[in-house]
């Protein structure tokens, strides 16, 4: 009986500890994430059936910028192994950022497609995550599948984050290090 009396408390503290996305990410969670991207894919599927709008933040120079155009992302799937947030900018529709569990592991892609559903060439690259984000943040550099599709070594990388309080949505890419755009959607405003 006692045994019973110190289990629970301690396996309340276990759960609430890893539900805020404590620790180092190393603890294993379902389908063999880490706790903290357990956390992480289960906060993106929190806004599941809701669409924000957002914008441009930065836009490094010497690229076209994409201030002028609406951004929308619709968080439209969201499963136990997987997260798809189609991305539009004004009429163009042809991008899904996609969260996925793939051998274990958090895997962000990017599915590009022709208005026809046929896919781009250049379509599905991105990154595993580096072991490095928590529940609100996650880093995915490029992976090898996009380091032969994609033109250019400048060590490609994408950070997604969700402010601890959910109120904001970041995409970022960088270049070696260094941001070459931000988008930041308002999460306290679904559309």
């Amino acid at each position: 009986m006692k045994s019973k009396a110190l289990f629970l408390p301690a396996l309340i503290i276990m759960i609430i500890f890893n539900s805020c996305g404590g620790g180092t990410g190393t603890q294993e969670s379902t389908n063999g994430l880490s706790a903290a991207e357990r956390a992480f894919l289960d906060n993106l599927a929190s806004l599941c059936g809701n669409s924000y709008r957002g914008e441009e933040v930065y836009m490094a120079e010497g690229r076209e910028s994409w201030a002028h155009l609406d951004f929308v992302m619709h968080v439209t799937l969201c499963e136990e192994d997987r997260v798809y947030i189609p991305f539009h900018l004004s009429d163009d529709t042809s991008r899904t950022w996609m969260f996925l569990v793939e051998d274990g592991r958090l895997r962000f892609r990017h599915d590009h497609r022709y208005p026809d559903g046929t896919p781009e060439v250049q379509t599905l690259y991105g990154g595993y995550s580096d072991g490095r984000g928590n529940a609100y943040e996650q880093y995915f550099p490029k992976d090898e599948y996009s380091r032969e599709l994609l033109d250019g070594d400048f060590g490609r990388e994408w950070h997604v984050v969700m402010d601890e309080d959910m109120t904001t949505y970041s995409y970022r890419l960088l270049y070696d290090g260094e941001i070459v755009f931000q988008a930041d959607f308002d999460l306290t405003r679904p559309i």
